[in-house]
């Protein structure tokens, strides 16, 4: 009976045995180009791996990969290892049992190159697809996409039926997709992948389409028998150079001789004083040059010249053509179609970008522009400094950063303050200096000039040269992206909102409280203001704070995204006072008319001339000196008294 038994036992295990031997079995066949591997000769042995569809490949390849395989010298068994006191455990490939343990020098470890790296990488991602870690599974997937070829798609559209993560199945659709229009080996299908693709805006689909409407020129006697997507005309899509330069590569003429070939040629051919019978000295003359080449070239001492009859003879013998890699005549003009009406709907994608950027822009001017537009149109005071209370409404965030960690705390504690601190400066400014100066604009200009240039050095004492970081909240952080073509940062939508907020809020203040209504009447007329019981010198003062607190806030918003220094209001003051001329000196209104035509002709100038910011900055500033000469008042002028001062 125990005979029996052990003999059941023993048969039970020959097949166990077996098909542990399969993997080393299949290592032995190729254990040469495994032990050796380069980039060329790994192919054929990740193919017949692969293949074999044996559950132990994938470890085995990803232990080749990572430089963890070694071979035994002595047989040329390959193993996993193990470092133990004694030397090295192998481990064998197949059962993952320790086998033995030698001395380190009697086990070669099996180090693969990059090249052949990556070409294991590439056939392991077909054992990744479908791994039960998602992560290894996204990994695979990301490879895939950096490395497209027509060798993933059938593990691809294999592994998207039984693939549970909803979010990771799109993607493999979406990669199938672009796979099959490239690589299928049926035309429908390709066809109806790129059919797909026209209706995305993503970089790769683009990309995809542009693959397969890759072109190349070639030279044919007669018509081409390839796809063809347009014969070339000399003189219109190519130069004579450019022509017999085709002709040289692709059918063997002779090269042309250039002048400093022929130079040397002649260098180099110089017998008695003379070259080819003509004396050195004839040689300046350029038809002798040529006229001496032509002579070696008939004694054989250098190769013929090429002449421009030849070249007539050349050109017009044979047919210049630009044709598609593909040859599939259906496919080409599918994606031909396709790639016309994705360009279409970038065009309209991009054009919507840029008027967001354009808004976003308007908005952040609108912020810098708006307290100086109060001031400017109440007092008529060209305040040089207002750029600094934009800086130091920024560095009171940066401040209360430093001791309130939270940034959004932070920031809400930031807003209001840097409001009071610019407030109480405005105010201070304007008893102190601004009040015995109105109506002496030249004055007011140089002083508040000088002022700008006290705050910016009194800033560089207290927080240095260096740029101060203001941290948004990490709800900020990133962007909307609507497409691959249209994403705006959440930061300029805050902005804008913070803009309209403000916009909303002035409104209401100038139109629905007491303040509002005397800042109104002095800006109107200040000496029946004055006759009425409002006093002009407390509107003035309250106006000018008003004014500077809201560049304080603007500042925080404006650090948010740029940098923190003390210079940072000067790229803003110039800015600031062209929207306020632009719009209408005075009118919460205009300022913003102002803000957005400034920033819409900005964008626009640099979506004309991206590599050239300055010359947008320079455009800008004649656009607004022309109109200005047609619309001296701005866009929304003053109306009433306020109009003729």
């Amino acid at each position: 009976m125990i005979r029996i038994f052990t003999m059941v036992l023993a048969l039970l295990c020959l097949p166990l045995s077996a098909h542990a031997q399969e993997l080393q079995s299949l290592l032995q066949e190729h254990q040469k180009t495994i032990a050796k591997p380069s980039r060329k000769t790994v192919g054929p042995v990740l193919e017949a791996l692969v293949a074999s569809g044996l559950p132990t490949v994938p470890q085995f390849l990803e232990s080749w990969q990572g430089k963890e395989v070694y071979s035994r010298k002595e047989d040329g068994l390959f193993f996993y290892t193990k470092k133990t006191s004694d030397g090295l455990a192998l481990i064998d490939v197949d059962t993952g049992a320790t086998v033995t343990t030698v001395d380190t020098k009697a086990a070669k470890q099996i180090k693969p190159n990059g090249g052949v790296r990556k070409e294991i990488a590439s056939a392991l991602v077909q054992f990744q697809l479908s791994d039960p870690d998602l992560t290894r599974r996204t990994d695979a997937v990301t490879a895939i996409a950096r490395n497209m070829s027509g060798s993933m798609l059938a593990p691809l559209l294999g592994s998207i039926e039984g693939e549970p993560d909803t979010e990771l199945k799109a993607r493999k659709e979406q990669l199938a997709n672009y796979l099959s229009a490239r690589f299928s080996e049926d035309a429908d299908q390709r066809i109806a992948a790129i059919q797909n693709i026209s209706s995305v805006l993503s970089v790769e689909g683009r990309a995809v389409l542009a693959q397969i409407l890759e072109t190349e020129l070639e030279v044919t006697e007669g018509a081409t028998e390839r796809n063809l997507d347009a014969a070339l005309v000399i003189g219109e899509d190519l130069t004579r150079s450019e022509a017999y330069a085709l002709l040289v590569e692709q059918k063997g003429l002779p090269e042309l001789v250039s002048e400093n070939d022929l130079r040397l040629a002649l260098e180099a051919n110089v017998d008695g004083g003379k070259v080819g019978g003509i004396p050195v000295a004839q040689l300046d003359d350029l038809n002798k040059r040529a006229e001496a080449y032509d002579t070696l070239a008939e004694s054989g001492a250098v190769p013929a010249r090429v002449t421009a009859a030849m070249i007539d003879e050349a050109l017009a013998k044979y047919q210049f053509n630009r044709v598609f890699v593909e040859a599939d005549r259906v496919v080409t003009a599918a994606a031909s179609k396709a790639q016309s009406s994705v360009q279409t709907r970038v065009g309209v994608n991009q054009f919507f970008d840029l008027s967001l950027d354009a808004i976003s822009l308007a908005s952040i001017y609108f912020l810098a522009a708006v307290g100086l537009a109060i001031t400017f149109g109440v007092m008529g005071v060209i305040n040089m400094a207002h750029g600094e209370f934009i800086m130091m409404g920024a560095y009171t965030g940066y401040v209360v950063q430093q001791f309130v960690p939270n940034y959004t705390a932070s920031l809400i504690v930031a807003l209001p303050l840097a409001f009071i601190v610019t407030f109480a400066a405005g105010v201070a400014m304007e008893r102190l200096v601004i009040r015995w100066l109105y109506n002496r604009p030249l004055e007011t200009l140089l002083a508040t000039f000088g002022i700008s240039i006290a705050l910016q050095q009194l800033a560089k004492n207290i927080f240095g040269t260096q740029a101060r970081p203001l941290t948004s909240p990490g709800w900020l952080d990133g962007a909307w992206i609507i497409n691959d073509v249209v994403q705006i940062s959440y930061i300029r939508i805050a902005i804008f909102v913070l803009a309209l907020l403000f916009l909303a809020l002035l409104l209401f203040i100038l139109k629905k409280t007491r303040l509002g209504l005397e800042v109104r009447a002095v800006t109107q007329n200040p000496r029946m203001a004055a006759s009425m019981g409002i006093n002009p010198d407390k509107i003035k003062m309250m106006t000018f704070g008003l004014g500077s607190g809201i560049a304080g806030i603007a500042g925080v918003a404006i650090g948010l995204f740029a940098k923190v220094t003390s210079e940072m209001g000067s790229d803003y003051i110039v800015q600031s006072f062209m929207t306020v001329v632009v719009g209408g000196v005075g009118n919460v209104w205009g300022t913003l008319a102002g803000a957005a035509m400034i920033g819409t002709f900005q964008k626009g100038v640099e979506w004309l001339n991206p590599s050239n910011t300055l010359a947008a900055q320079t455009y800008l500033i004649l656009f607004i000196i022309l109109f200005i000469q047609f619309r001296p008042k701005g866009i929304i002028a003053l109306k009433g008294r306020a109009a003729g001062d």
